[in-house]
């Protein structure tokens, strides 16, 4: 049994969200919060919460703001984000203040409850599709001062480190990965600490974000030619 907040301000999508989760998540709790204010103050009057799921558009707080503001008051909490917005830069801005999942509101049902099993079993989640489509690249846009040194980390990664890596990007976990990839866990896991290491990433989700500054496609390319 597992105790969720939702703060969003559209009835309709709570009510999915309610049939989603008694549905699929049998005997959990779901608590409304039409905004900000209204998520803070279940929050406080709760004993035990296992996740909180963030709209990105609510009358008192617009874009990352509402999750800025929750990880500042309640860093126990996991919050992942639900939202109609499907850029891919904001899905790693996300990740990067915190949050534990980004859910596109478009999510189909089966997917939706597979998303919030994931990440109350502790996993991270992030939207395939979204996260497959390749970094913006622009000549006509200047340098960013860490994009050379970025280019440079994933360059001591071998082949089958940058596959790993861009399964990890999708949200994939290690099991998945190794599915994916026909490989064994064990083999998954050791590839992760050394793309951590060679990219100098502090988390899995740190590496993601590296990873989100480039086209793992391009890089991809560049070793088969």
């Amino acid at each position: 049994m597992y105790s969720l907040v939702v703060a969003d301000d559209h009835p309709l999508f709570r009510d999915a969200l309610q049939t989603v989760i008694s549905g699929g998540l049998a005997g959990s709790l779901l608590l409304e919060a039409e905004s900000l204010a209204d998520a803070i103050t279940l929050i406080e009057a709760q004993t035990e919460l296992d996740l909180l799921l963030l709209d990105l558009s609510l009358p008192d707080a617009e874009g990352l703001e509402g999750l800025t503001a929750l990880r500042e008051a309640f860093p126990w909490l996991p919050v992942a984000i639900v939202s109609a917005h499907q850029e891919r830069q904001l899905v790693l801005d996300a990740i990067t203040l915190g949050a534990v999942g980004y859910i596109p509101k478009s999510t189909p049902r089966e997917a939706l409850l597979a998303a919030l099993t994931q990440i109350l079993e502790g996993q991270l989640y992030l939207p395939p599709d979204i996260m497959r489509r390749p970094a913006p690249r622009s000549s006509a846009e200047p340098p960013i001062v860490n994009a050379a040194s970025t280019s440079e980390r994933l360059a001591r990664l071998t082949d089958k480190q940058l596959e790993v890596l861009a399964c990890m990007t999708t949200g994939m976990s290690n099991k998945h990965i190794a599915r994916e990839l026909l490989i064994a866990e064990t083999t998954v896991k050791t590839h992760v600490s050394a793309i951590l290491r060679k990219l100098n990433a502090t988390s899995r989700v740190h590496a993601i974000v590296i990873a989100g500054e480039e086209d793992l496609s391009f890089h991809r390319a560049n070793r088969t030619r």
